[in-house]
């Protein structure tokens, strides 16, 4: 009988059993020798690993350090261009840069908190339009809302990281109360000359003259340029320091050209190289002649990078005035679930203690507020149509409201106490600008339908009846007694017009929790 091949003591490589597997030794020798190839390939592969891990791990503790860094910097504050170390224009840090703070809806519950992270007593009064000079910074924060109570001021509600439309000339400042400062827990020391004593403002009529002389020169016409005036010290420039549309008014109106229609910190026209004669100029729009504001005694400028005033005049404004009537006879209470108040929240249209509401408890939609509600009659009593300033191709669309938004605060409703102190709050965004009702032959040019063109044409009213949303103040927290209620359109004269001395009504208010009664309103200055 002739043997097979399976019985061979040999098999090819490729031989098998006679049932298709390979014998177990073979199986295990050929493992072994697997297994080695593969430790001599990845053994010194596994060895570099090791190596670059060691060699890299130095680069990972820095980058570890940094990123600490940054979180523990994150929402820092400092005082800047100040000539005190305890008051100046405010920077916050984020995302490891320091940016600035725009002065819209900047009041004392932002400085109190400014100052409080600080690590000072208090804040003695905020600034605005870059009081301490321009700001050369981009703005991290704009329009800026504090209950007050916050630790810093990045708990605030504000818009979006970056997100604004203010100018280098928009800067929120502060001046805190106490020259010696606590240890701060969050902040980095303020970037500042050496500690002075704080800055007094003089009439200028008291330390100049009162034959104060005016001109605009640099120009491209007469009625714009950088603004000259002849003092005791002879012709010279205005530092730019914290002048504004309030100090162009009356610019303005002692150089004979009208109105103010911009204001500038500038060296666009010149100026730089002739001698400064006043400086911090700082007028309240009213008076008659440039003698009558405050200024500091000693004219220098106090900003790293110097810039002297500037405005351009018009001959033709626009003018609003609050109709205290329609106030009056339209305020009412309504208390209303928090749920039908969504869309206004994300206007910041309620009291900072709804907000907190809504981070802390699970029914919060339930919840209800109590609001004040009334109609706002806003009549244009000017010569020239009010527009908004921002062009429109930048207006932004609210999806929840449906509506573009032309201005970011149209208008402010405060509730003040017997003090002076503001204890409830509302905040109008600028649903649109149009013309609801005309009188005097006047047509209606303006409508916000079909993202129309938005303004208030003269003799005409934009009318904000008190069933829209955030025509209202929140006064839920607020106790039964005597108050001020406070109705101010175009409150940071955004828009120039003719005067701001009609742009707020001032109204005594008695809230009885069940019932209000707002009366015997006047128009002043917001």
């Amino acid at each position: 009988m002739v043997t097979t091949g399976a019985t061979s003591g040999y098999r090819g490589r490729g031989s098998r059993t006679s049932n298709g597997r390979r014998p177990a030794a073979e199986v295990l020798m050929a493992l072994s020798v697997l297994a080695l190839g593969l430790l001599s390939l990845l053994g010194p592969t596994a060895d570099c690993r090791r190596a670059d891990k060691r060699r890299h791990h130095w680069k990972v503790n820095v980058i570890k350090n940094h990123l600490k860094n940054h979180k523990s910097l994150e929402g820092m504050v400092r005082l800047v261009d100040g000539e005190s170390e305890y008051e100046g224009n405010v920077e916050i840090m984020h995302l490891g840069k320091w940016g600035a703070i725009c002065d819209d809806e900047w009041d004392s519950r932002e400085g109190q908190v400014v100052c409080r992270q600080l690590g000072y007593n208090g804040t003695s009064r905020v600034t605005h339009s870059s009081h301490f000079g321009q700001t050369a910074r981009m703005y991290w924060m704009d329009n800026t809302q504090c209950g007050g109570q916050e630790l810093e001021i990045s708990e605030c509600r504000f818009d979006s990281w970056g997100e604004n439309d203010c100018d280098p000339s928009e800067a929120a400042g502060v001046v805190c109360d106490s020259p010696e400062p606590e240890k701060p827990k969050y902040s980095v020391p303020s970037v500042t000359v050496a500690p002075k004593k704080a800055t007094r403002k003089y009439r200028i009529k008291d330390t100049s003259g009162s034959d104060i002389e005016l001109r605009l020169a640099g120009g491209r016409t007469s009625e714009e340029g950088r603004v000259e005036a002849k003092t005791n010290d002879g012709w010279g420039v205005i530092c730019g320091d914290g002048f504004g549309v309030l100090e162009a008014l009356v610019v303005c109106r002692s150089v004979g050209l009208g109105y103010a229609a911009a204001a500038f910190q500038t060296d666009r026209f010149g100026g730089l190289d002739l001698p400064v004669v006043l400086s911090a100029v700082e007028c309240a729009g009213n008076e008659s002649s440039l003698a009558g504001c405050y200024h500091q005694h000693k004219a220098t400028c106090s900003t790293r990078k110097e810039t002297v005033a500037a405005v351009v005049c018009a001959r033709e404004m626009a003018d609003l005035a609050v109709n205290t009537d329609e106030l009056t006879r339209s305020a009412y209470l309504e208390d209303r679930q928090m749920y039908f108040l969504q869309c206004a929240m994300e206007e910041n249209c309620l009291a900072s203690s709804a907000y907190q509401l809504r981070r802390d408890e699970t029914d919060w939609h339930l919840i209800t507020r109590r609001l004040l509600r009334f109609t706002a009659k806003i009549t244009n009593v000017g010569t020239s149509p009010f527009r908004p300033a921002v062009p429109k191709h930048l207006w932004q669309f609210h999806q929840c409201h449906m509506h573009y938004h032309s201005m970011e605060v149209f208008a402010t409703f405060d509730v003040l106490d017997g003090g002076g102190m503001k204890v409830a709050e509302g905040h109008k965004a600028s649903f649109c600008l149009e013309d609801n009702q005309c009188t005097d032959g006047a047509r209606p040019a303006f409508a916000c339908a079909d993202y129309g063109d938005q303004g208030i044409s003269v003799n005409c009213s934009d009318i904000y009846r008190h069933n829209i949303d955030c025509q209202w103040v929140d006064v839920t927290d607020l106790n039964p007694g005597l108050y001020t209620l406070k109705v101010s359109v175009n409150p940071e004269h955004k828009i120039p017009e003719m005067t701001y001395a009609n742009n707020a009504a001032v109204c005594s208010m008695f809230y009885s929790e069940t019932f209000v009664k707002i009366h015997d309103c006047v128009l002043q200055a917001p």
